[in-house]
Formats: structure tokens, C-alpha cells, sequence
């Protein structure tokens, strides 16, 4: 790294206010009461949007699971039981005369639902599948019909009449539905009380930054505006397309941080205008030429990062790139339109209620603010390549849980021990024998004779991962067979078999679905797409951080080193969730594998906000140095003995980037 000695130029007169903040900061009140009246209708808009949303979306619609799935509930709806009643005798067996006949009076009563058809059970079928190993539990399978919205409503409808104690025997709920409506559940009472924790921490650290009680209600009100303006979109979103219920958790998480990240960005620079004696218009046009520019291609960078997941068949990473892509453009268009109305408002009143003052003390000299963050930029900055190396080498190490990662599907694990579908999942594991509605269904058409069906069932059961075969149930030219694999339902043999099933010839045209097949097809989405999400990413972030610093080098120098911080999270999510390392702590049961999509969400998400933080740091070291021609001291006391190139992140000193953009220019052409 070469320094620069170009000479600083002589600081000239700030330019006077450009027209877009003459634009923002023309009629300042009636801004205000327009995002006011604005934010009311979005609270209107969005109002039980979390009913709306779904709960699933992991699959690909254009998947030969998906066509089976689909054929298989219209022909066969008892084929794929999402429903299941798991009914405890005590210590009574299940075949016990009275159990029986509470059994099938349940049954029939489960058949004469409406939304519900296709219902079974082990005192109709026998089946040994639906009965437990130990002869105290065993099962009444049905299908929920309707889209999920319609299925959680069937089930608020139906469970409270079958959940408890029916004479002799005690009904627990299960099966996909089940789970799936509980995590929806789960994750609205989480979303209410991650927010009554969130905001009050979240001010009392903004006061702590700020120390004006006055400037720290600044970016919470923008996180808002943007959280509630998000969820109106998503409201109006569900009216034409899928949009999954987890999308809520990003809107919320990413709205509060993005907003307080710009919010902080914008009001600590107008601040450190008004410190140099800028009166408050003038302060305003300063920050949003240099911060309101850096938040303007942060903003960009993260959209551009969530819109990746818009390549992806599965409406579930469409969902977070609908929810992100919206809260990013509220976040910045409330930091860039609202902020600066309100920042002149208050003029030196944002100052106001400086609750620090109570606990300042007597500094020394040299212990300014940054000063810290100054003396370890030095010391990194003195000690480059040892410090480079040694964070490469620990990135890399902690990435390394990452090449042992196994796929799976979200299943009842995710949820809380003491949730009904969960203990009657792990019941269906741990006692019933095969795994109940687990195995692969295969879907025949085209029609055959009896004697080809036998023929193919033969073959089907020498298969080497396959532990049984059932039927044909045949209707008309349709038939379905059920094949259960060995191990578990998405385990690696399920998998193979899987792909042994679709590879087994047959004189008719065969169509293979169940959890495991669903998986292999998502796994293969994915991969076939991974690829050019990757690359629409990398290329237009390059061009962002082009335009945002001139330099060639810096672009992919903040691509790369954002992709090895991303190595340490994968290898961290695999070293707890997957192994289970800190599942006690953290309350959750490892099943053993990670979700398909979760990786591809945690790259998009995480990569943008790295590039966002990255890009916060770029643009104040170029600003520093096109006013200095120093690319390491960021110019000492500069502007004003405000500490250099101090950054609204806390004071870290901008330097060791060795040809960050142009030469020194004019002031007016900065970034923030």
C-alpha cells in the first residue's frame, strides 16, 4: 500500500443548497404531516397481514413433486395425510374394545368435517404404520383441503373439539398443518415480544450514542415508518402472489437496523455541520450531498443483495426479497425526505436533553471521542499484512464446520419442546414403526394391467433403501404406491431412494413425491439458480461501490472480503444448529441438518449489510482523503478538529485504503 502525499487543497465555502434540498426542505411541516397521514393509512393497509401470509413456500412449483402433490390430492386425498390425531391409551392397548369405539366414533366424526376428507385410521386399516410399537398410541390420519389460509382456519375450527381427553384416550394434534399453523403462531407472539424489547433497548442505546434524548427519537421514528410502511406492502403483495409469514421477521429486524443505521449516519454529520457554526439549512444541504449520498448506494447495495432471491422458484426467498427490497427504499426514503424536513425543524433544538451530561467526566488530553478507535486504526494500520493474515486465517478456520453441512427441510424441530405438534412428531419417531406419512408416494398414469402393477410393486420393494411397499390404489387410469424408505423421512437414504424410484423403468409414466422428494427437487432449484444469483450480485455491487468511490481496486477488494466474513457465519450456523453445539442455551433441538434455503437467505442478507456497513466506511475515508490527498490520517484534527476521518459509527478513523478514489476535488462532489 502506497501512500498518497498530494497536499491538501484550501478548504473553499460551502456551496449553498442544491435543489433536492431546497426540495426537502421547502415546506418542512407539511412533509411532516403528509408521512404522518401516510404512515396512519399504512397502519391501516397492513393491518392483519400476518393472517394473510403463509407458511410454507420452500418448494418449487415447477418441480415433479409438486405435480405429483397436486395430482395426488385431487385423485387420492387420503394419499397424503397432513393431519394426524395421535390418540394415547395410558396404559390400556389400543385395542382395547372401549378405546376402539371412542377411536372410531372420533373418526367419523373428524370424516364429517368440512374442509377435511380422505380421514383413516389404524381401527379402520389395521395398518400397522399408524399403530405404536408399544400398542398404547396409535393414529387418525386426514387431509386438511383448501391454500394454508384456508387450512389454518380449518384447524382453529376443528381442534379445540378433538384436543384433550375423550373418555378412555387423550388427543394430541400433529402432522403438517399442525406445524406448520403453530410456527405461524409462534412467530407473530415472537415478532409482538421481540418489538416491546427491541424498541425501549434500542432508544436507551440511541440516548447513549446520541446523548440527546431529542436526536435518539430521530432514527426510531424512521424505523418505524418503515416497518409499518412494509407491512402495508406485503398486505397488498398477498393479494397477488404467495407470501410466506417469515418475511415479517426480516421486515421487522432489518427496518429497525437499516433505519437507525441511515437515521445515525445523517444526524450525526448534521451535527458535526452545526458544530462548525452551519446554520441548520445550510448543515442539511451539506449532509445530504455527502451522508445522504452514502445512504442513497448503501441502500442500493442492500436491495440489489435481497433482489437475488428473486431468481429462486420458492416463494419463500421471494418473500424476504418483497419485504427487504421495501424496507430498504422506506428506510432510505424517510432518512433522505423525512429526517432532513425534521432536521431543520429542530435546528440546534436536535441537541436538546443531553442526558450525558450527568455522567461525563473530566477527560484527559488526547482521550477525545475516537480517540480509542484512533489508536487501534494505527496499530492495525502499522501492522497490516500480520493483521490481515491472521483474519483470514481465523475467518477461514471458523468457516470450516461449513464443509460438513447437511440439507434438509423445516420441520417440527424448529419449534419449542412443549409445542403439541412438535411432542407428537417426536412420539411418531421415536415409536411408531417406518415413518407415518413420511414415505415417498409414487403417482402412476396411463393405466396398466393389474399384472404390471405387481410387477413394478416387486421392483420397487428390491430396492435397496426401501423398507416397504404399498398398494396400488388405483382409480380410473390413475394408481399410487407408497414406498417407505429406511431411516428417516428426508434422511440420505430417503434421498437415494428418491433418485432409485424415479430411476427404475415402468410401463407407465411414474411421478415420485413425499418430503424427501420435495427436498431433492429444492436442493436442485437451488443449484440450478445459485449460480446467477452469485453473479448478479457481484456484478452490480461492483458497480455501485465504482460509481460511489472511481476506484477499480476497492470494488472487488469489498466483494472478496465481504465473501470471506461470510464463511465464518455458515461455519457457525453448521457448528450450532446442524451439530447442536449450544442448542441447550439457546432452546432448540438440532435435527440435524439445515434448512435448503437458508443458506441462500443468510448470503443475500448478510452480504448486503456488510456491503452497507462497508460502503458507511468507503465513503467518509474518499471524502477525507479528496479533501486532504491522505489516504491514512484522514488529514488529523481536519474539519473543524472534529478528529479526522471520524465515522458516524462511533469514531472510527478512516485510513489504510490505499487509492480510494479520484484525487483531491472539490468539496461539493464528496461522498458521505
Amino acid at each position: 500500500m502506497t501512500e498518497v502525499n498530494t497536499p491538501p487543497r484550501a478548504r473553499q465555502a460551502p456551496p449553498g443548497p442544491g435543489r433536492y434540498t431546497r426540495f426537502v426542505t421547502a415546506r418542512p411541516r407539511l412533509s411532516l404531516l403528509a408521512a404522518l397521514v401516510l404512515t396512519v393509512l399504512a397502519v391501516l393497509a397492513g393491518s392483519g397481514v400476518a393472517d394473510r401470509l403463509g407458511s410454507g413456500g420452500w418448494e418449487d412449483p415447477a418441480a415433479e413433486s409438486t405435480y405429483a402433490t397436486k395430482a395426488l390430492e385431487r385423485e387420492f386425498p387420503a394419499s397424503q395425510p397432513n393431519l394426524l390425531l395421535l390418540l394415547d391409551a395410558g396404559r390400556s392397548s389400543v385395542d382395547d374394545p372401549k378405546v376402539a369405539a371412542e377411536a372410531r366414533t372420533l373418526t367419523g366424526r373428524l370424516a364429517a368435517e368440512r374442509g377435511v376428507t380422505g380421514v383413516g385410521s389404524y381401527w379402520q386399516s389395521g395398518s400397522p404404520a399408524l399403530r405404536a410399537e408399544d400398542g398404547h398410541e396409535a393414529l387418525i390420519a386426514a387431509r386438511v383441503t383448501g391454500d394454508e389460509n384456508a387450512m389454518a382456519r380449518t384447524l382453529d375450527r376443528i381442534a379445540p373439539r378433538y384436543r384433550g381427553t375423550h373418555g378412555p384416550v387423550r388427543v394430541r394434534i400433529g402432522g403438517i398443518v399442525a406445524v406448520r399453523h403453530e410456527m405461524q403462531t409462534v412467530i407473530k407472539e415472537d415478532l409482538a415480544r421481540a418489538e416491546l424489547i427491541a424498541l425501549p433497548i434500542t432508544l436507551i442505546l440511541l440516548v447513549m450514542v446520541f446523548g440527546s434524548a431529542i436526536a435518539a427519537l430521530l432514527p426510531l421514528g424512521i424505523g418505524i415508518v418503515a416497518i409499518l410502511g412494509t407491512n402495508a406492502v406485503l398486505r397488498g403483495l398477498t393479494s397477488i402472489t404467495d407470501v410466506s409469514v417469515f418475511a415479517l421477521n426480516l421486515t421487522t429486524a432489518l427496518g429497525l437496523g437499516l433505519a437507525i443505521d441511515y437515521a445515525l449516519f445523517i444526524v450525526r454529520r448534521y451535527r458535526e455541520e452545526l458544530s462548525t457554526g452551519a446554520d441548520p439549512t445550510t448543515a442539511v444541504g451539506t449532509t445530504l450531498r455527502t451522508a445522504g449520498r452514502t445512504v442513497l448506494f448503501s441502500a442500493l447495495t442492500v436491495a440489489v443483495s435481497l433482489a437475488a432471491m428473486m431468481v429462486f422458484p420458492q416463494y419463500f426467498l421471494r418473500s424476504f426479497a418483497y419485504a427487504g427490497i421495501a424496507v430498504v427504499l422506506l428506510a432510505a426514503a424517510a432518512a433522505l425526505i423525512l429526517l432532513p424536513a425534521a432536521l431543520v425543524l429542530l435546528g440546534h433544538r436536535v441537541n436538546s436533553l443531553d442526558l450525558r451530561r450527568l455522567f461525563k467526566r473530566n477527560r484527559q488530553p488526547g482521550s477525545g471521542e475516537g480517540a480509542g478507535w484512533a489508536r487501534a486504526a494505527g496499530l492495525v494500520m502499522r501492522r497490516a499484512p500480520l493483521f490481515a493474515l491472521g483474519t483470514t486465517v481465523l475467518l477461514v478456520t471458523l468457516g470450516l464446520p461449513f464443509l460438513g453441512v447437511r440439507f434438509g427441510t423445516a420441520d417440527d424441530r424448529q419449534l419449542p419442546s412443549t409445542a403439541e405438534s412438535h411432542v407428537v412428531q417426536q412420539h411418531l419417531r421415536e415409536g411408531f414403526p417406518g415413518s407415518p406419512g413420511g414415505g415417498l408416494e409414487v403417482l402412476a398414469e396411463g393405466g396398466a394391467t393389474r399384472a404390471q402393477y405387481a410387477a413394478y410393486q416387486e421392483r420397487l420393494a428390491r430396492l435397496p433403501e426401501a423398507t416397504r411397499v404399498d398398494g396400488p390404489l388405483v382409480k380410473g387410469d390413475s394408481a399410487y404406491f407408497t414406498v417407505q424408505p429406511k431411516g428417516e423421512a428426508v434422511g440420505d437414504a430417503a434421498q437415494r431412494l428418491v433418485g432409485e424410484v424415479r430411476a427404475l423403468p415402468a410401463p407407465f409414466t411414474t411421478h415420485v413425491t413425499g418430503t424427501a422428494a420435495v427436498l431433492v427437487d429444492t436442493k436442485h432449484a437451488i443449484a440450478a439458480r445459485l449460480p446467477w444469483a452469485a453473479v448478479f450480485i457481484a456484478v452490480v455491487t461492483l458497480l455501485l461501490v465504482f460509481l460511489l468511490t472511481g476506484s477499480v481496486l476497492i470494488p472487488v477488494q469489498a466483494v472478496v472480503l465481504n465473501a470471506l466474513s461470510l464463511t465464518a457465519m455458515f461455519g457457525a450456523v453448521v457448528w450450532v444448529f446442524q451439530d447442536g453445539h449450544l442448542s441447550g442455551p439457546l432452546g432448540f433441538t438440532s435435527s440435524g441438518s439445515i434448512e435448503t434455503t437458508l443458506p441462500v437467505l443468510m448470503f443475500c442478507v448478510a452480504f448486503g449489510l456488510s456491503m452497507d456497513y462497508g460502503v458507511f466506511l468507503l465513503s467518509r475515508i474518499k471524502e477525507e482523503y479528496d479533501r486532504t490527498g491522505d489516504h491514512e490520517s484522514g488529514g488529523g484534527a481536519g474539519r473543524g478538529g472534529r478528529g479526522g476521518a471520524v465515522s458516524p459509527r462511533g469514531g472510527l478513523p478512516g485510513g489504510g485504503v490505499g487509492g480510494v478514489g479520484a484525487p483531491p476535488g472539490d468539496n461539493q462532489t464528496n461522498s458521505g
